[in-house]
């Protein structure tokens, strides 16, 4: 195996990303009401959900080991080793997956393998086009350098925009600091979301889902540019026709070489909650 690209679990994949012998996702534990789930291939959605919604307590996360991503990088016995994370900002994956690496590299000091590691300064299908981006760069025969770059500058210029039926996971977890009464729920008012640089900001916000939607639409096509050249990732969770009615609207403004629509596995579950979707370019 030339190389490798390492993800953690918040970068959602379909089946046939999933089969790809090249790449390598390391799971995230889910916690709610005493329960641990593993997000892995067993994750059932359905069943979380339904948990989550019965418990008191919001759920939360912890991040995968050093051990685990050390693991994971020796497995295949790989040349190369691309690692995206969670946004540093939003989670300790990406210090855990740096940590793996000294330890790699204290195991085996004498090895040839070069691992770099990418905080995707995003989370979900962010995750997932950053990590595509460095297969389409790899089996194009780019260098390890090249890749890193490339890859680097990508993740630099990509935008993440998200709607969501609730930001109560996010708030009770910490991950909306200095973001204050960004939602009124009395008044069906739903904030319009991004990323900026890894850390999470309000654009604006909207009565009502759909509304949001169109306006975080809007938002979003005023910063497509070369949208022909480009895929278009959209996260959803447990909403495939509110995904598909996003697709539609934004391919109708900017033609998108590819998209990749994928349903929410169970970190993007998590903060997504029941109804979010996560747009990225």
């Amino acid at each position: 195996m030339k190389y490798k690209i390492v993800v953690d679990s918040c970068c959602d994949l379909r089946p046939e990303e999933k089969a790809d012998p090249c790449i390598q996702s390391v799971p995230l534990t889910l916690m709610v009401s005493g329960h641990e789930i593993i997000d892995d291939d067993t994750f059932d959605q359905a069943s979380y959900l339904s948990l989550v919604a019965q418990s008191k307590d919001a759920p939360h996360t912890a991040c995968p080991s050093p051990q685990m991503y050390l693991e994971a990088y020796e497995a295949g016995d790989p040349q190369e080793v691309y690692v995206v994370t969670l946004s540093q900002h939003l989670s300790g994956s990406y210090n855990s997956a740096v940590l793996g690496a000294g330890l790699f590299h204290e195991e085996h000091p004498d090895s040839p393998v070069k691992i770099h590691v990418f905080s995707s300064d995003s989370a979900c299908v962010g995750e997932t086009l950053i990590a595509l981006k460095i297969r389409d760069l790899c089996r194009a025969g780019a260098s390890f350098e090249e890749v890193v770059e490339q890859a680097g500058t990508f993740r630099d210029r990509m935008n993440t925009f998200f709607v969501l039926e609730s930001l109560d996971a996010l708030k009770k977890n910490g991950r909306l600091t200095g973001l204050a009464a960004v939602v009124v729920q009395a008044l069906n008012i739903k904030p319009i979301m991004a990323g900026n640089k890894g850390v999470i900001e309000k654009l604006g916000q909207a009565r009502g889902i759909t509304k949001a939607l169109e306006k975080m639409i809007d938002t979003a096509i005023a910063r497509v540019k070369d949208a022909k050249q480009k895929r278009l990732g959209i996260t959803h969770c447990n909403c495939p026709e509110r995904a598909a009615w996003v697709r539609d609207r934004i391919l109708a403004r900017a033609p998108f070489a590819e998209v990749y629509l994928v349903d929410a596995a169970g970190v993007a579950s998590t903060y997504a909650s029941d109804g979010g979707i996560v747009v990225c370019f």
